[in-house]
């Protein structure tokens, strides 16, 4: 039986590059499998899904118009669906998801941010939180040292913002991962040295 699985984490974890890999392990079996992003992630392209290891992969793209099971019931020969920056899915589209693994029994699994840069659960992370059949933190760490669980924005100079809009795209320049601890400090953050 098909499931519908979320594997959620802090920035710089290796989202994308779990999700490649598993993408390849599929096809190198012979199997066929659909990758997606999100259409307003276009950081390395639009409907690209590049890890910061080099990796990178193009992909179809999903906006607010996608209808993931009118469309996957197009394509019952697939042996998986895997979704990048799942955060920015829809509740409809989480539900449309959880009926593809259980009515169409296509295995879905989707790779996202759980909170955004002011501690708020993505209304996308949060309905798959409630309907996905089997959840994994993939886990990283915070400057300090500990276990990374929330995010942070930065602004050009390196200096933490708790203001402004939950979706601004960027990458390691305009977010950090850091600790809940380290979340709640009053004290500035800085970019780490880039080397």
């Amino acid at each position: 039986m098909a499931k519908l699985y979320f594997r959620f984490s802090a920035m710089n974890a290796g989202k994308s590059t779990s999700l490649l890999q598993i993408a390849y392990n599929y096809e190198e079996q012979g199997q066929k499998v659909m990758l997606f992003t999100a259409s307003i992630d276009d950081r390395s392209g639009t409907g690209c899904i590049a890890s910061r290891l080099g990796l990178n992969r193009q992909a179809g793209v999903f906006d607010a118009q996608t209808d993931f099971y009118t469309l996957l019931a197009k394509h019952r020969e697939l042996a998986c669906v895997l979704i990048d920056e799942s955060q920015f899915l829809s509740i409809a589209q989480v539900r449309q998801l959880h009926q593809v693994a259980h009515l169409l029994n296509i295995p879905v699994i989707c790779f996202g941010l759980r909170s955004d840069f002011q501690g708020n659960p993505f209304p996308g992370a949060a309905h798959l939180l409630t309907l996905a059949d089997d959840l994994e933190e993939i886990k990283t760490i915070c400057a300090c040292g500990r276990k990374a669980t929330m995010n942070i924005r930065l602004d050009a100079q390196g200096i933490r913002v708790r203001e402004g809009q939950q979706v601004e795209i960027g990458g390691n320049e305009r977010y950090q991962q850091v600790c809940a601890r380290c979340f709640y400090k009053d004290s500035e953050v800085a970019l780490p040295a880039s080397n």
